[in-house]
Parts: structure tokens; C-alpha cells; sequence
């Protein structure tokens, strides 16, 4: 028994395949937002001389404190975009909000940071940086034959 394949079902074939491999990319939202994302209401909440307590039940658990020159809790969010799936990411949106302390533990001042006002924070660099003078394979290949020579 032979069967005979034409090119219409060679071509339904094929966009059947297309179709399946560009399912994936269906629904894809190109903004993703990452971190603390506070919304203009909670903000005007906190108020100056509030307590760190009060402070921290309003906001919750802050993204980062300061660890030099005085107590300070930021709440860090960004918003990237990616035009298509698996493509570079781009920065578009970042928010710091801090809120400063005094000795006493009470609000002492806010600030509302954008983009504008600073650098990129990276969430996730899944690097370690090391001190020092950065070193490739082959130069280490090159001064580990010269020393045993």
C-alpha cells in the first residue's frame, strides 16, 4: 500500500509546526516588574516622626538598609521591558523610596528616588566580583608554562 503525500498537506504540515513553535511566544507582556512596587497611597502614609515599628508594619520588610552614616530603609522596584521574548532587557522605570531614621528610631525624613536620579541597581548580576587586576585563560595558560620551563 502506497500512500501519496501532496504539497498541501506538506504545507499544513509545515504551518502546523510554525504554529506550535510560536505558541510559546503567545501572551508573552514584555514589562516585567521586580522588587518593592509601592503605590502612591502607602506612600503618603508615612509620615515624619513616625516610628520604625509603625514604619516598617505600613511598608514591611524594607528591599536594603544602610550599613554607613545612619539608619535608612529603601524599598527598591523596576520596570523592565523586553520587546520580544529571550531578547536584552532594558531598564525603564526604577523607584528608591527611603525613608531616614533619626538616633531615636523615628522618621526623619522621605525621599522618592526615579532613574533620573541615580544609577541602575542590578537585582541579580549572578556574579562574584574578586579584588584585584582581571585575569584571562590564557594568560594564566602563558605564566603557568613560563614557570615551569
Amino acid at each position: 500500500m502506497k500512500f501519496k503525500v501532496g504539497t498541501r498537506s506538506v504545507g499544513l504540515a509545515l504551518a502546523a509546526a510554525l504554529a506550535v513553535s510560536l505558541g510559546g511566544c503567545l501572551g508573552y507582556d514584555g514589562d516585567v516588574y521586580r522588587g518593592y512596587v509601592i503605590n502612591e497611597n502607602t506612600m503618603n502614609q508615612v509620615k515624619m516622626g513616625s516610628s520604625a515599628e509603625q514604619t516598617l508594619v505600613l511598608l514591611g520588610t524594607p528591599s536594603t538598609t544602610s550599613t554607613i552614616g545612619g539608619d535608612a530603609w529603601y524599598y527598591i522596584s523596576q520596570k523592565v521591558e523586553r520587546p520580544v521574548a529571550f531578547m536584552q532587557q532594558k531598564v525603564t522605570d526604577q523607584r528608591i523610596f527611603a525613608v531616614y531614621f533619626d538616633k531615636n528610631k523615628r522618621v526623619q525624613r522621605i525621599a522618592n528616588y526615579g532613574l533620573e536620579d541615580g544609577q541602575i541597581i542590578d537585582f541579580n548580576t549572578r556574579t562574584t566580583p574578586t579584588a584585584g587586576a582581571e585575569s584571562s585563560f590564557l594568560r594564566n595558560m602563558m605564566q603557568n608554562l613560563l614557570r615551569f620551563s
